[in-house]
């Protein structure tokens, strides 16, 4: 993070991505001396409303964030030719303008604002890739957003949306969605039991997450070592706390689904306590980045034989298969979501962006069945021996995954393996 008074001395000349966060009520027009090679733009964290019309001067300008400001309007950007990603997380938007973004544009975060509508323009935005939208006041999305035809995760909870619109299901890249906490996302059903706070004795921090943290613990009541995750109870990316929980808790058991044994009884701390998963698991791959959007990314030394690849995919879309008969979708099927251990054995974790739907709607499994696909591509790209019979059969069935004519992929329980 760089300081207003370094910019202003002339200090920062020639950076490619500047962070300043000084409780800014106005846009530092010597920003605009960082024109000739400023990528990344960063101001969340201020008390911004508005940026100069002339913005578009920062012409090499590829990412722009304005998260935790006092925006009420999304700003326009129509001059910003390489502007390819703008986040206006937790702001104060009601308004979003027609043609006021470029159609350069492949991620738009526009999380926890107050949006009841989007413009009719969003669907010139050919290019769009990732659209955050959860935590606003949506009752419809508009019907030209069916041109968004390279859309592959969008993010819809906690907003007001009676039905999902028919034109979704022929999107044909649309792998990762998310829609609970609207009116037309079904309820869920369950029993678990719960347990007070006193009867865990909370050791380490084992991680934290989106939605919440997870601790080591030992449970008096099971007796053993448990994971316990408390929720923040704050609006994510993926929606709203508690329908994580209630996903969860509708998980049932399969052996590559994580065990949930209990919550926490009362309402005024939320948590989960799950099976224990020892140290010899590790995450298959890692979250997506700014170059990748959509995609997850590996360590450089990364590499999967044809055997483990077979594993994980037969493990994976076995808990799948499970899932959907329960009318529960995952929304984030990765390989940053999932554990293995040396002997491929895996496990499906973070249902922080699951929705419920009624289970005969196998247009959502379809949407889900690509995402399987996308993780199938990631791991067959790094696998050295790309012949033999096990990989042949991988990329067919790969190949029908991500088959752009929606309702010719397989179900999940189709699957052969």
């Amino acid at each position: 993070m760089q300081t207003l008074a370094q910019l202003r001395s002339g200090e920062l000349q020639g950076i490619t991505r500047l962070t300043l966060a000084e409780s800014l009520t106005a846009f530092p027009e010597e920003i605009f001396d960082l024109a000739d090679t400023l990528e990344i733009l960063d101001l969340s964290n201020n008390c911004l409303s508005s940026l100069p019309e002339d913005i578009s001067r920062l012409t090499k300008l590829k990412i722009a964030f304005f998260s935790n400001n006092r925006f009420t309007s999304v700003p326009s950007f129509k001059g910003c030719k390489h502007l390819y990603m703008v986040g206006f997380k937790s702001n104060q938007i009601e308004t979003f303008e027609e043609e006021v973004l470029p159609d350069t544009i492949s991620w738009l975060i526009l999380t926890d604002n107050r949006l009841t509508s989007l413009p009719s323009s969003i669907g010139k935005l050919h290019k769009l890739q990732k659209c955050a939208l959860a935590g606003n006041r949506l009752e419809t999305l508009p019907d030209e957003m069916a041109q968004c035809r390279n859309l592959e995760l969008l993010r819809l909870s906690a907003n007001n949306l009676q039905a999902i619109p028919t034109w979704m299901w022929s999107l044909p890249k649309l792998s990762w969605l998310a829609f609970s906490g609207n009116p037309c996302s079904p309820k869920a059903q369950f029993e678990l039991q719960a347990i007070p706070f006193e009867s865990l004795e909370v050791k380490e921090k084992l991680g934290s997450g989106a939605s919440g943290d997870i601790y080591k613990a030992y449970s008096k009541l099971h007796e053993e070592e448990v994971a316990l995750k408390l929720f923040k109870g704050a609006i994510t990316s993926d929606g709203y706390a508690h329908d994580e929980m209630n996903a969860y808790m509708s998980t049932g058991k399969h052996p590559n689904l994580i065990k949930v044994l209990s919550k926490l009884a009362g309402d005024e701390r939320l948590g989960l306590v799950l099976e224990y998963i020892p140290n010899v698991y590790r995450n298959l791959g890692l979250p997506p980045d700014f170059e990748t959007c959509t995609r997850d990314t590996f360590t450089a030394e990364t590499s999967f034989t044809p055997e483990t690849i077979f594993d994980v995919a037969k493990g994976i879309a076995s808990a799948a298969a499970h899932l959907h008969a329960r009318g529960l979708m995952h929304g984030d099927l990765y390989a940053h979501n999932i554990l293995i251990n040396d002997e491929d054995h895996c496990y499906l974790g973070d249902f922080g962006a699951a929705s419920f739907y009624e289970p005969h709607r196998k247009e959502f499994e379809r949407i889900e069945v690509r995402a399987f696909g996308c993780l199938m591509e990631d791991m067959l790209s790094l696998c050295p021996a790309k012949e033999g019979t096990i990989y042949t059969i991988l990329e067919e069935l790969r190949e029908k995954c991500m088959n752009e004519a929606v309702e010719e992929r397989p179900l999940f329980r189709e699957m052969e393996f």
